[in-house]
């Protein structure tokens, strides 16, 4: 996920001089990223708080389609900044084209994508064109389609700016740590893996005024077209840990599913049941539901080897069992193991606790000084394969049969929007 590209100052044969970036963009004197958000919801201000927060980045544009959002955004973070002893938002861009605005600003060196999943691309490209690095949401796309073009933008931005996607997870300390121990061998040969990723549904926005369109992007959770479906948008956490862990991508699926329980609009499913095969016949069986009563989650993948078990939960010990066993310990409790249990309980705005306390800290550190010291980040290909090995599943169980690899990379149907977005310009 982290291929980078470190740039140097060379003397073209003109004889010009190319000035490192951190010296061209001034980050050395005044230490600061100019940051935007493109999105005001709740995810999106909660990591957009994160960056502000644990980096020298600082807020000073927000954007969105909606302007009661805006004009949220725009009050939170005038008393964000204002707490961390500067100015709020000087710039704020509304409406469909609102992207393009912040692409084209001079006063703004890096972007949040925090949209609904259907635009990240679309979004994305301008960012990358507009010179802007972008740290965009998973998933990178929600067709086939949508990730070619994905690749393309790659291409585009490869040395240029940096690019993160939204896997926070591969940025927390104990699972960085217990996933390098798997792939030093402490498990031996793997066999399997058991995972499942059980969450409340989606909150409803109820507004009696908004037209059809504006209730559907307002609740674009619910729809496949705007989201792609849970196992795309929601579950694709626990898949990238399985690509990570296993170092690759399903080669073919068999997946069931449905929408058994949730009577609110749209066509998302609310459970799917996955059996994933990995190169040397590695089999995944992942669950999901996602019709928890409350606030309760439970989120966790068990992989079993030869020598041992990994488990990694999001809340609850996270070990290996067996020949070399393991259980992370907490530096700031004495180097004591984490020997608790399970919550259960996380905020739907994604700030989880527990084993992921660091994830958003960490991964916003690690972006912030990929710009500022010129070593790019390009994680545009690795998005686009865990988000295609989540799209695997979705086929499958969509077509009630298996699915390989290389027939979901033929399909080329497209997810249509079927919205006139001009009416919110």
């Amino acid at each position: 996920m982290d291929r980078r590209k470190f740039l140097t100052g060379t003397a073209a044969a003109s004889g010009l001089m190319f000035l490192k970036p951190k010296t061209a963009f001034g980050y050395q004197a005044n230490s600061a990223v100019r940051y935007a958000l493109l999105g005001c919801g709740n995810r999106g201000t909660s990591v957009a708080t994160s960056f502000a927060k644990n980096t020298s980045a600082r807020i000073v544009a927000i954007a969105d389609i909606f302007p009661d959002q805006l004009e949220k955004g725009k009050a939170y973070f005038d008393d964000l900044n204002k707490s961390l002893g500067y100015a709020g938002p000087e710039h704020q861009f509304r409406g469909y084209k609102a992207y393009e605005e912040l692409a084209a600003s001079k006063d703004v060196d890096a972007v949040q994508i925090s949209t609904p999943p259907y635009f990240h691309v679309e979004h994305l490209e301008a960012m990358v064109k507009g010179g802007k690095h972008a740290y965009c949401e998973k998933p990178v796309g929600v067709d086939i389609p949508q990730t070619m073009r994905a690749l393309e933008i790659a291409k585009l931005a490869d040395g240029k700016v940096s690019v993160d996607v939204g896997f926070q997870i591969r940025s927390a300390p104990p699972f960085v740590e217990i996933v390098r121990r798997i792939h030093n061998g402490d498990l031996g040969k793997i066999a399997s893996v058991a995972a499942h990723y059980n969450a409340p549904p989606a909150v409803e926005h109820d507004y009696p005024s908004a037209s059809a369109d504006e209730q559907r992007l307002r609740n674009w959770l619910w729809y496949r077209n705007l989201s792609g479906d849970i196992l795309l948008e929601q579950n694709i956490h626990v898949i990238d840990i399985c690509n990570w862990a296993l170092q690759g991508h399903p080669v073919k699926a068999q997946a069931t599913g449905g929408r058994s329980v949730i009577q609110h609009a749209g066509d998302t499913w609310d459970n799917y049941q996955v059996i994933l095969t990995y190169p040397e016949e590695v089999h995944v069986s992942f669950s999901s539901t996602q019709f928890c009563p409350g606030k309760w989650f439970d989120v966790s993948e068990r992989i079993f080897g030869a020598k041992g078990i990994a488990e990694l939960p999001y809340s609850g010990p996270l070990r290996i069992i067996g020949d070399n066993s393991w259980t992370w310990t907490d530096s700031s409790a004495g180097g004591k193991e984490v020997d608790q249990q399970p919550t259960g309980s996380f905020a739907a705005n994604g700030a989880f606790s527990d084993n992921l306390a660091q994830a958003d800290s960490e991964k916003d550190k690690g972006f912030i000084e990929s710009i500022t010291s010129g070593k790019f980040h390009n994680q545009i290909a690795a998005g686009v394969e865990s988000a295609r090995s989540c799209m695997l599943g979705r086929m499958a169980g969509y077509t009630k049969r298996e699915v390989t690899w290389d027939e979901l990379l033929a399909n080329h149907e497209e997810y249509k929007l079927d919205i006139n977005m001009t009416q919110f310009t």
